[in-house]
């Protein structure tokens, strides 16, 4: 007969899976060592990179202080010359309001001493057509009264006469109606009297005006030489 072989029971050790390796042990300590120095450099390294952020964020932070005070400079600038251009606009307006308030009181009344001109006009051309021995009666008198305050009036009211005769011709001032022999460009006689309002012509004046003598154009006629 065989002998049986009788196979020793399997240790509690072995049924674990075997004892433990030192080796192992000691090769998985060391990498958590490793693991544990890396997670430390790597806090560190992070806490540098933190400092250095937080360094320029501070320099980011004081730059734009800067410039917000140069806009603010530039915008304090501004708005000053703005309220400095408007006052000088209102001022301006004001100005010209109380110039037009000056004119219009001063030219007030020029509508209605347009309308009394033809009446000192009426006037004038009767004391020119009357006859000689009328000028000493006393109603003629009173007549030439009521004329001579009529000008008083108009002259307090800051109406003028416009010069004339001998005068050179100006058309701001002179209408032309007629040429004659006489010097030339210059007032011979009037034909209706102008009038001004301070410096502001109400009427101009309707003249003659002289076209040179007829001996002066001879004279340039014979100076000419003969053509041929």
């Amino acid at each position: 007969m065989e002998k049986e072989t009788t196979q020793p029971a399997d240790s509690p050790e072995s049924k674990d899976g075997g004892g433990a390796d030192p080796q192992g042990a000691q090769a998985g300590e060391a990498q958590t060592g490793e693991a544990q120095t890396g997670e430390a450099q790597t806090g560190e390294a992070q806490t540098d990179e933190g400092q250095t952020g937080e360094a320029q964020t501070g320099e980011a932070q004081e730059l734009p202080i800067e410039e917000r005070l140069k806009k603010a400079e530039e915008e304090t600038q501004r708005y000053l010359d703005n309220w400095r251009r408007a006052e000088a606009d209102l001022q301006n307006v004001k100005r010209r309001a109380e110039q037009d308030r000056t004119e219009s009181a001063r030219y007030a009344g020029a509508s209605l001493i347009i309308n009394i001109l033809p009446i000192v006009d009426d006037f004038e051309r009767a004391f020119q057509s009357l006859d000689s021995h009328v000028a000493g009666m006393t109603w003629f008198d009173g007549v030439r009264l009521i004329y001579r305050k009529l000008l008083a009036l108009l002259e307090s009211a800051g109406v003028q006469p416009i010069k004339t005769e001998g005068e050179t011709f100006d058309p701001k001032f002179h209408e032309a109606v007629a040429h004659a022999e006489g010097e030339e460009n210059k007032v011979i006689s009037e034909v209706q009297r102008g009038y001004l309002l301070h410096d502001r012509v109400l009427r101009p004046a309707m003249v003659v005006v002289g076209k040179g003598s007829g001996d002066e154009e001879k004279k340039e006629t014979e100076g000419e030489p003969a053509n041929g």
